[in-house]
């Protein structure tokens, strides 16, 4: 099975979720500047909430995602104040004909002085034991 990790962050909170999850299955984390050029069965998604919808960069990451490349999207991610970014994130993989996974993984993430220390070790651990279950 082939995987791919990519997030965007504007904190390093999702940067260290990848950066776990990565480590759980066997691949580098990478920024989605990092296009995927190969096909993988399953796409790690890392991204956050930024003025209460994703990021253009990652609107513009997925829906720009070649179907053909890209087996599976499973999502994850942390924020301080917004919770799951999935169904931002599915509406845009369906544009590019591409599944989500019903599953996601999400935490607290710190910002500006809130949820501090978050995402924690235990955080990181749950990252990784999300990702090895979706592997298998």
């Amino acid at each position: 099975m082939k995987i791919a990790v990519r997030y965007y962050t504007k904190t390093g909170n999702t940067k260290r979720l990848a950066e776990a999850i990565g480590k759980a299955v066997g691949v580098e984390a990478l920024p989605i500047s990092t296009p995927i050029t190969e096909r993988v069965d399953i796409l790690f998604l890392g991204n956050s909430y930024y003025a209460f919808t994703i990021d253009p960069e990652v609107r513009t990451f997925v829906r720009n995602l070649d179907p053909k490349k890209v087996g599976l999207i499973v999502n994850f991610g942390s924020a301080a104040m917004m919770n799951s970014t999935w169904k931002k994130v599915k509406a845009e993989a369906e544009k590019a004909g591409i599944p989500m996974d019903e599953r996601e993984f999400h935490c607290k993430g710190e910002f500006k002085g809130i949820h501090k220390g978050k995402p924690d070790e235990e955080d990181l651990k749950a990252a990784a034991e999300f990702a090895k279950k979706i592997v298998g």
